[in-house]
């Protein structure tokens, strides 16, 4: 038999269990805030129909999905024999004939799938979180990967504006519990927008004002403009636009501002009138929270896959690391009405789990005991040291603390190793002494400090 070298498939990743600790520590953090502001967990197969993912995400996004061969012989169905491979060069009708289910790209449209599903069974208000991996055929490249997991919060059924609210309540307290102290919640809303593109007499250049816009932080004005001329905009246009781009000043400036330059949208109006609603809901539910004020930011700039929302858009920035967006999300008209279940409003967020994760240890927040797994290692000498630790191992296992008995009898050089590779703080040597006086040698791994203690002196250590 030959050997095969291990390996990877390219954009995906192994985790350690050091890893997995810091990944889980984010995760319940995050999910533990869900769970307070009533989202309850949800999850979906990795695989869906190809039928249900094709025709969501765009020519480009559904070249990214990952197709899941037929299992059984492909020459032996008289459908499939029927292809020519030499005339016909539409592979999307080999695909087609070949392959009937995907990798899930997102977790947005499997979540609309499942509602319309389920719609019977479950009561809207209908508020749902999920963390599961999602796959993309993507080129991998540093911070992108063809394997991620996507972190998500959506409740459908609602137009209540008082859920954008709490949205901006659960990216605070899930990012402040994770340590980040320096963030910025963005907001904006797509009504606003298409107001500005209405009031310059160019609302089906939306798009085209938004993806230029969008770049400001990275090409500046000049840059703006330059990209605004070459999609068609005037040189008066960009003078009515001017103001509403480099739009300064406090979050009530910046609507005052709106307003005045809005006059004539109604679309507009109704835009900068969602985000009063939304600021007043929060500092009603703040009232001690001076610091959550200083977070949120209106920005006109933000535009977040135009095509995709309807009302309020948010995107959440860190000041501490250079890094991109840690999360985003917003409001969507209809997201089941691909499925056949129309006029169902949504809004939702999601957390950008592996980016939070570089940012955690580049600040060095991780607390200290999300690496530690054994806190106690039990040494093991001989045979009678063994039986007499048994005990001794359950106790400390029946009082929560984490603990192991070194397998076999060893050299202690051996088991002094194996408690540093993984990071076991503390070590119990039992000894002949030991066993007879019935004080327990308690080695502290980092100091080298050693003293004798009973058992219950030693749990009341551990604790």
């Amino acid at each position: 038999m030959s050997i095969t070298k291990p390996s990877l498939p390219k954009g995906t990743r192994d985790f350690s269990p050091q890893e997995m600790v810091k990944r889980n520590y984010i995760f319940d953090t995050i999910k533990t805030v869900f769970k307070k502001y009533g989202y309850a967990e949800i999850q979906t197969p990795s695989m869906e129909n190809l039928q249900t993912l094709t025709g969501k995400y765009g020519d480009e996004g559904d070249k990214l999905i990952f197709k899941i061969l037929n299992s059984g012989e492909f020459l032996n169905d008289p459908k499939k024999k029927s292809f020519n491979f030499a005339q016909d060069d539409n592979s999307n009708r080999l695909v087609s004939l070949i392959s009937e289910k995907a990798l899930r790209y997102d977790l947005t449209v499997p979540f609309a799938r499942y509602v319309v599903m389920h719609q019977s069974e479950i009561s809207f208000p209908f508020k749902r979180f999920q963390v599961q991996p999602v796959w993309r055929a993507d080129r991998p490249q540093k911070g992108r990967y063809r394997e991620f997991y996507q972190c998500d919060a959506d409740v459908v059924g609602s137009p209540s504006l008082l859920n954008e609210a709490e949205f901006i309540l659960i990216y605070h307290e899930a990012l402040s519990n994770l340590g980040l102290k320096d963030f910025n919640i963005k907001i904006n809303n797509r009504k606003i927008l298409s107001g500005i593109a209405e009031i310059i007499g160019k609302p089906e250049l939306i798009v085209d004002m938004t993806v230029a816009i969008d770049k400001l932080d990275k090409i500046g004005f000049e840059g703006v403009t330059k990209e605004l001329l070459e999609r068609g905009f005037s040189n008066a246009d960009i003078d009515k636009l001017k103001p509403v781009i480099l739009l300064q000043g406090t979050n009530e400036e910046k609507l005052a501002s709106l307003k005045s330059v809005l006059a004539n949208s109604e679309t507009g109006l109704k835009g900068t009138e969602e985000i009063e609603t939304v600021f007043d809901y929060v500092s009603k539910l703040t009232t001690h929270n001076s610091q959550l004020a200083t977070t949120i930011e209106l920005d006109i700039t933000l535009a977040r896959g135009l095509n995709y929302y309807t009302g309020c858009i948010f995107e959440v920035k860190t000041n501490e690391v250079a890094m991109g967006s840690i999360g985003g999300g917003g409001r969507y008209d209809d997201l089941t009405g691909m499925f056949g279940l129309k006029d169902l409003t949504g809004v939702g967020i999601s957390f950008g789990a592996d980016r939070i994760y570089d940012v955690l240890e580049e600040l060095n927040l991780f607390p200290v005991s999300t690496a530690q797994g054994t806190k106690v290692l039990i040494s093991n000498f001989d045979e009678t040291a063994e039986l007499y630790a048994l005990p001794i191992l359950q106790q400390l296992r029946t009082e929560g603390i984490a603990a192991e008995l070194y397998p076999s009898s060893a050299k202690l050089k051996k088991q002094m190793s194996y408690a540093d590779g993984k990071n076991i703080p503390y070590v119990i040597l039992i000894g002949g002494d030991e066993m007879e006086s019935g004080l327990l040698t308690f080695k502290n791994m980092e100091s080298g400090a050693q003293e004798k203690l009973n058992i219950t002196s030693i749990i009341e250590k551990l604790r």
